[in-house]
């Protein structure tokens, strides 16, 4: 009886084992700690009237710096981000009744957020614009 106890406790280990999803694989991959571009940070924080130095200590540097016929600035923040996560596993299931076969799947997706900020001859913040996908 002892064997048949020990014996069903390892089956039931072994079919848990390596049954992490792409969701959970993800989750661990990701680092969400450092400061982030988003749409939030520039409804928030951005403000007519805001100088080019008040910009930068929020956005950073931009990715493009223009003028326009009266030459006045206009600065874009071009901001893309990819996440991919595969997850495999050999455990549970497949060992049992199929054997050693992988098993995985994959996830795959795309951020882009591209903010305009044009400034006034006294290179104060006159008007904003910005655009999100995810896909």
């Amino acid at each position: 009886m002892r064997k048949i106890l020990i014996l069903l406790a390892l089956i039931s280990l072994t079919l848990i084992q390596g049954c992490k999803t792409v969701a959970e694989h993800k989750r661990d991959l990701r680092d969400d700690t450092g400061e982030k571009v988003t749409v939030g940070k520039v409804q928030a924080e951005i403000k007519k009237g805001m100088s080019g130095a008040e910009v930068i200590a929020i956005l950073g540097s931009p990715n493009i710096v223009t003028t326009d016929e009266e030459i006045r600035e206009a600065w874009v923040y071009d901001k893309f981000a990819t996440e991919a996560a595969y997850s495999t596993s050999t455990g549970g299931f497949s060992i049992i009744f199929l054997g050693e076969r992988p098993v995985g799947a994959a996830s795959k997706t795309q951020r882009t957020l591209t903010i305009v900020i044009k400034f006034d001859k006294n290179k104060k913040v006159r008007d904003f614009a910005y655009h999100s996908s995810s896909f």
